[in-house]
Formats: structure tokens, C-alpha cells, sequence
């Protein structure tokens, strides 16, 4: 049981509820909805983290389930294996992830390099320069940026899913992505 209650709906402005209905009925909106001046503009750059970028779907997907990980937010994690086996990631890469061996070979070197980049940054307040060298080598720097973004977002969300003890809801897979694509 969350540690403080879901707000209901009527207790909501209008606002709210209409961007609640939007979405999948998952508990992580449903409290994110407390926040009502946040609310609204923490969706829109959710959604474009999800939808917008030039970082790949995989790397995003991998990255946000390495910090679920290491910050062990099991409602994250929960909700994006469906979403990275929607996005491409394998059976073979969720096992490896899931045992915490970043360098199996189900992972290519850009792959590998995404993992222990978010893995420092998650971490440490500045990664290490090696491995920073070795993001480089695989992205451009505007794709390094948004990284660096959705393992930050992807943290401050994880740290409120656990902090609140968010009951878990069954994964939804894609649909989160097709609602922030406007599907």
C-alpha cells in the first residue's frame, strides 16, 4: 500500500483529471497527479524523452531499466521490460541486465558503453573519464545529453515510485510510449 493515498479525482482540477485520461491508468500518474502545477509539464517531458529523441529507443529502454536497477525502483522496472521488449531489447539482454552482466556478449559495444555510462552516472556525481571516453566513441553529443536526461529523469521518477511505495501495477508495455507519441 502507498504511503500516502492517491488522490481522487475530484479533488483534481479539471486539468489534471483531463491529462489523468490520457494516460494508462497506472498509479505512478495517479500520484504524479498530487504534483498539479508539475504535473502537467513533467508529462510533456516524460513524453518527450519517450517520444522525441534521437537516442534509440533501445538505449533509452536499457538505460532507464539500469538505473530502475541500481536504485532499485521495482515499479520502473516492472514497466519498462515490457516497454524495452516493445522497443527491441531481448530475452537474452533482459536476463543479462537482470544478472547485472553489462559486458555479456547480448550487448553491442554502444550498447555496453550506454550501460556502464548510466551505471557511473546513476552513481557517482561525475562518471568516470573512461568511461565517458568510451560513450563518446558510440554517441553524438546531443544523444549523450539526452541520456543523461533520461537516466535523470528516470532516477528522480524511480526515487518517487520507492520513497511512496507505489503499488504495482501490471505492465501496460507500449501504450505509455503510443500516449506520449499522442497514438
Amino acid at each position: 500500500m502507498a504511503r500516502i493515498p492517491y488522490p481522487e479525482r475530484d479533488a483534481l482540477g479539471d486539468k489534471q483529471r483531463e491529462a489523468l485520461d490520457r494516460l494508462p491508468p497506472l498509479n505512478v500518474f495517479r500520484m504524479l497527479s498530487h504534483a498539479q502545477s508539475a504535473f502537467r509539464p513533467y508529462l510533456r517531458f516524460g513524453g518527450a524523452l519517450l517520444a522525441d529523441l534521437e537516442l534509440g529507443a533501445i538505449e533509452r529502454e536499457l538505460a532507464i531499466l539500469r538505473t530502475a536497477q541500481v536504485i532499485d525502483a521495482e515499479y520502473e522496472w516492472v514497466q519498462h521490460v515490457a516497454i524495452g521488449r516493445a522497443a527491441g531489447i531481448t530475452d537474452e539482454q533482459l536476463m543479462a541486465l537482470d544478472a547485472g552482466d553489462l559486458d555479456h556478449q547480448a550487448f553491442s559495444p554502444r550498447e555496453r558503453a550506454v550501460l556502464r555510462f548510466t551505471t557511473d552516472l546513476v552513481l557517482t556525481p561525475r562518471p568516470d573519464d573512461d568511461v565517458f571516453a568510451g560513450l563518446r566513441e558510440h554517441l553524438p553529443d546531443r544523444q549523450i545529453v539526452e541520456l543523461i536526461l533520461v537516466v535523470g529523469a528516470y532516477t528522480m521518477l524511480g526515487r518517487m515510485m520507492t520513497a511512496l511505495d507505489l503499488d504495482l501495477d501490471e505492465a501496460v508495455g507500449n501504450d505509455v510510449v503510443r500516449s506520449a507519441r499522442g497514438e
